[in-house]
């Protein structure tokens, strides 16, 4: 069970399982390390797979922002002598992948993005004009999904909790804004590193037209669709997600074949 490699160390909260090259996988702001289980279980045979809870509700606000988060992981790489790792990162965490690397382009040596932020994307907007109403939130958060049944009443009713805590809403918000703020498609031009998108075809928060516009801006970058998987296509489509990111890894040669 992935709760069981949850370890508490220096500030941080994260998974690790495996050895060899280092793999970093970062969850979306309403994510958490639960999102990658199969990605985790399958890839952690080849590399060593970390995965750190991003501090969306325990960092100072002022440092609750897409680089306040990619100092966090500064600090967490440097904590565990991480260096050179390929970089995963769904929705918010494909947006501070992409902000690290722009900062530190000598210290990453891939990306894979799946629904990232960094050039659009359609959230709950800048409010939760009925953060009471369940049978809102429930909406809301189904329409993540291109599966409303991924949308399980576990997740419904996390998603109503943090929205309806004044702490946890303001930091969320803050968040959002923060990344319509730091639009990346003056930097995406200038990285290097190989990229792997890939995307869900019925992608509604990070439509198909972010992730054509994320493959014509980065230099090195390839794009694959998976059909019927909306924004989290790891948690809806696993097996296509993992076939399609082991194929590309392998192509790459940044993993044996």
């Amino acid at each position: 069970m992935l709760e069981d490699l949850i370890k508490h160390e220096k500030g941080f909260k994260y998974v690790e399982k495996g050895s060899g090259e280092p793999l970093v996988i970062l969850h979306g702001l309403m994510g958490g390390l639960s999102n990658f289980n199969e990605v985790i279980e399958y890839f952690s045979r080849y590399f060593r797979v970390l995965m750190p809870e991003l501090p969306v509700y325990s960092f100072p606000l002022l440092k609750t922002n897409v680089k306040g988060f990619s100092k966090f992981l500064h600090d967490f790489f440097k904590f565990k002598g991480i260096e050179n790792p390929i970089l995963l990162g769904n929705s918010l965490g494909g947006h501070v992948s992409l902000y690290y690397t722009s900062v530190h382009p000598e210290k990453v040596k891939a990306l894979i993005l799946t629904g990232s932020s960094g050039l659009y994307e359609r959230g709950f907007g800048e409010s939760f004009p009925q953060r009471k109403n369940y049978e809102y939130i429930k909406k809301k958060t189904q329409e993540v999904f291109h599966n409303p049944r991924h949308a399980t009443k576990e997740l419904v009713d996390e998603v109503f909790r943090i929205v309806n805590d004044r702490s946890k809403i303001i930091r969320t918000l803050a968040l959002a804004k923060s990344a319509i703020r730091h639009n990346m498609s003056k930097e995406l031009q200038k990285m290097k590193v190989p990229a792997c998108l890939i995307w869900g075809k019925q992608d509604s928060v990070t439509p198909p037209e972010v992730a054509e516009e994320f493959h014509k801006l980065l230099p090195d970058s390839d794009l694959y669709w998976i059909d019927e998987a909306g924004h989290a296509p790891m948690m809806e489509k696993p097996a296509e997600f993992i076939r399609l990111m082991e194929a590309w890894l392998k192509k790459r040669k940044l993993m044996n074949a």
